[in-house]
């Protein structure tokens, strides 16, 4: 079969829906018979019969139907993607609504905030919740766009990969924990840890992480706090060790305020993940955002 192009599609919806030829011809802008012309052209190079000619007028054939509505969604994503690149020569501005996960919305999403104030003129909103939280304002719509730390994303939302990041075992500089050269992932799952609640995409991926590796039982948390700040200071002030993201305690490493453990039998390593609802198509906005989130997470 041989293919059309873009202004044959136009004729054959133009001349199903106008029901004749002079009525297409109009529509598309030209002649009567530049559509007669370009509509037997169509039939040979498809090697079907889309038309029946009639003293009534044109009318499309059952196999002239179908290739019409194919036409005419071709026709309507070739629009979209017109649109879409003028917006990225002339992008106009727009305001994106975003739930990022806490670690992301601390150490990630102020950099991504600031280059998009840079680049463009979009407007972003930004709250801060878990990963669970961030997945149910995004099927409420209550936000436009979610950024989540969690290794499993839910199925019912569309996903693209940003980044990713390392989880690492920390504790006081005076704990023994590990002390001996480290410790294997089955004995730091066996180690009850200061964490966040349930629902934290740190919490969670940790958990997922274990599991993936064959070790399936995690330790009850010897205390559970609701922010990675308050995690950092219980873990200084010895009350267990924690795992966290390296962007959450490269400071204090930096500066002796926690230690890090290795873990000797694995790396952990997450997803860090734009969600957004399926039946809704990301604005302009929100793929500039995204787009902008996995340059800058990339360059740093």
């Amino acid at each position: 079969m041989t293919a059309i192009d873009l202004d044959a599609m136009r004729v054959i919806a133009a001349v199903a829906r106008a029901g004749s030829i002079a009525g297409a011809a109009t529509v598309v802008g030209t002649t009567p018979q530049a559509v007669s012309a370009r509509l037997r052209g169509a039939e040979r190079a498809l090697g079907l019969h889309l038309f029946d000619r009639t003293t009534a007028g044109t009318v499309a054939t059952a196999t002239g139907h179908d290739v019409a509505a194919w036409a005419a969604e071709v026709l309507e994503a070739a629009d979209r993607f017109e649109e879409r690149t003028e917006q990225l020569r002339a992008p106009r501005p727009g305001t994106v609504r975003v739930a990022a996960s806490l670690t992301i919305a601390e150490h990630l999403a102020p950099a991504w905030m600031v280059e998009t104030a840079e680049t463009t003129a979009d407007r972003v909103e930004l709250a801060a919740m878990n990963s669970v939280e961030v997945c149910a304002a995004v099927r409420a719509r209550d936000v436009d766009l979610g950024f989540v730390e969690s290794t499993a994303v839910p199925g019912d939302l569309a996903s693209t990969l940003v980044a990713r990041d390392e989880l690492v075992l920390v504790a006081a500089p005076g704990s023994t924990v590990g002390t001996a050269g480290g410790l294997t992932l089955a004995e730091l799952a066996a180690t009850p840890l200061v964490t966040r609640e349930e629902g934290s995409g740190t919490r969670s991926s940790f958990e997922h992480l274990c599991h993936a590796h064959g070790v399936a039982t995690v330790a009850e948390p010897v205390r559970v706090v609701a922010t990675t700040a308050g995690v950092r200071a219980a873990v200084a002030a010895g009350v267990g060790p924690a795992v966290l993201s390296t962007l959450a305690v490269r400071d204090d490493l930096a500066l002796g305020r926690l230690r890090r453990i290795r873990v000797t039998d694995a790396r952990l390593v997450r997803p860090l993940t734009a969600v957004w609802r399926r039946d809704r198509e990301l604005g302009a906005a929100a793929a500039r955002f995204v787009e902008t989130a996995r340059r800058t997470a990339r360059d740093t």
